[in-house]
Formats: C-alpha cells, structure tokens, sequence
C-alpha cells in the first residue's frame, strides 16, 4: 500500500454552549464546529510497528503539551473496530496551534482514521461512533464539514455555511480542556440559544453573526489568563466585527467582513494568522485524504 497524505483542518467553535456536567464526569455541549483553512499535513505510510513523528513550524509546541498522543490512540481505535492489526508511520507537518483550542490533534487524528480507512477499503463514516473515544473533537472532524455537535461532541447534525474570514490569534500559553470545563463548573452558565447565530452562519449575515458569537469557556479562562481579554480588545480596536474565544482556548478569534479587512486586523496584531471556513474545498483527490 501506498503512503496517504492529506490535510488536516483545524476548526473554531462559532458558539460553544456549555448544558451541564454529567454522570460520566463529562459535560454536555452544544456547538457549531467550523473547519478552516488553517490545516496540518498528515503522511500515513504502512509500517511495521506504529511510530508518530511531528516536524514542521509548531512541532516544538507539542513538548509543552504533552505530544501527538492521539494519532496513536486512533490507530489503536482503528484496529478495534475493523478487527485488523494497522501499524502505520504517521508523519505530521505541525502549523495549527497546540493546546489552542483549534483541535489540532484531534483534527490529526481523525485524518489518521480517515487514511487508515482508505488503506483497508473503509468506509470513514463507520468509525464515526468509536472516534468519539479518542476526543470529543474528533467525531466532528472525522466527518469533515460544518456540524452542530452535541452530546459530548459525538452527535452531528450537518449544516451548511457561507464562508467567513477570522483571524486568528493564538496565545502563548496553553490551557488543557479538564482545567477550563472545571473553571466553569465553578461559575456554570449557559449562553443564549443559537438559533439566530446558525442562520446567520448559513446566510452569511456578519452583523448577526458578529453579535451572537459565544464561548461559554471564556469566562473561567479569560479570569485565570487575562491575555484572553487584552488580545478581545485589541481584535476589536483593529476592525474585527466580533469577537470569541475558540473551544477551551486561550485562542482567540476575530470574525472580519471580507477577506481584506481580516488582512488590515492581522497586520496590526504580532502573529496573527488570517483564515477561511469552511475551506475553500474540501473535496479530497484520489490518494489523499
């Protein structure tokens, strides 16, 4: 078999509603899942024992976060499920943030189980169920598009979506997904319903848009790590329309107009980074995934 290379999309939650913690010690949510242009490049090569390694521009984040764990528990997940052994050499090209908020490992891993799939003449969509036991994000980028996911993250309800511009800013610190659900659990409320905010993602009506962005994390987050709120405003003194955190952060985004505003935002802002949702194609050519 041949090696397998593709692109692994990060993504911003556009709202993230927060419903409460549950019997399994993990929280029910509400949220619309955005994949964007920001994307790692995964290789999948046939090997004879499972080995990760990580290069690329973010590669020495992974060492602060604890490295890219959950590739090899997908190839493990993998196997489970379609009752075959699949050791694989995953080779990752890291540019997403780590430990942002943009599911950068997670969206890796669901591009490992989407390779793996290839190789063994799977169907993805029938791993969608078991990938939720490697992370909450991963069902939701398995799948590959915009998605309301609920439950703990492994129920999707497909939606379509207008492109949008954001800009991104990540922080350089990383916040783990247990610490920012425990902060809320400190302080629990749940934003507003989203209805207003989905049509405004499928008509693509910014100012709505703009005004009903939602993270219910940010609060806990923005009170440990105050960054969270200076780079808030200063996203907005540059011309963002809105402004939210992204999953459990402490990234934080900015929602721009159209493409050239996003620009103008980035420049006035040190490294930012500008991207699209949901990418421009997602369609995946023969051999790559």
């Amino acid at each position: 078999m041949d090696p397998i290379t593709g692109r692994a999309y990060a993504k911003l939650n556009v709202f993230l509603r927060v419903l409460g913690r549950r019997d399994d010690g993990f929280h029910e949510i509400q949220t619309l899942v955005m994949p964007v242009s920001l994307h790692d490049v995964v290789t999948v090569s046939p090997a004879d024992v499972t080995s990760v390694k990580v290069g690329g521009p973010r590669s020495g984040d992974l060492d602060r976060a604890g490295g890219e764990s959950l590739c090899a528990r997908a190839v493990t997940v993998f196997e489970r499920v379609a009752g075959v052994m699949a050791p694989v050499a995953i080779r990752i090209d890291k540019r997403i943030p780590v430990g942002a908020g943009m599911g950068g490992g997670s969206a890796d891993a669901a591009a490992v189980l989407r390779a793996l799939a290839t190789m063994h003449g799977l169907d993805p969509a029938g791993l969608l169920d078991a990938s939720a036991s490697i992370g909450s994000d991963v069902p939701a980028l398995l799948h590959g598009g915009p998605v309301i996911a609920e439950g703990r993250g492994e129920r999707l309800i497909p939606v379509h979506a207008v492109t949008t511009h954001w800009v991104v800013v990540p922080q350089p610190f990383g916040v783990s997904t247990p610490d920012a659900y425990a902060w809320w659990d400190e302080d629990p409320r749940t934003g507003p319903d989203p209805g207003a905010l989905i049509a405004a993602v499928e008509t693509g009506n910014i100012d709505v848009l703009a005004s009903a962005l939602s993270d219910d994390l940010e609060a806990g987050v923005a009170r440990r790590h105050p960054e969270v709120d200076i780079a808030r405003a200063a996203l907005l003194e540059a011309g963002a329309a809105g402004v939210v955190m992204t999953g459990s952060g402490p990234t934080v985004v900015g929602l721009a107009a159209h493409l050239g505003i996003a620009d103008r935002v980035a420049l006035a802002l040190p490294d930012a980074l500008v991207t699209s949702g949901p990418p421009a194609t997602m369609d995946r050519p023969s051999g790559v995934v």
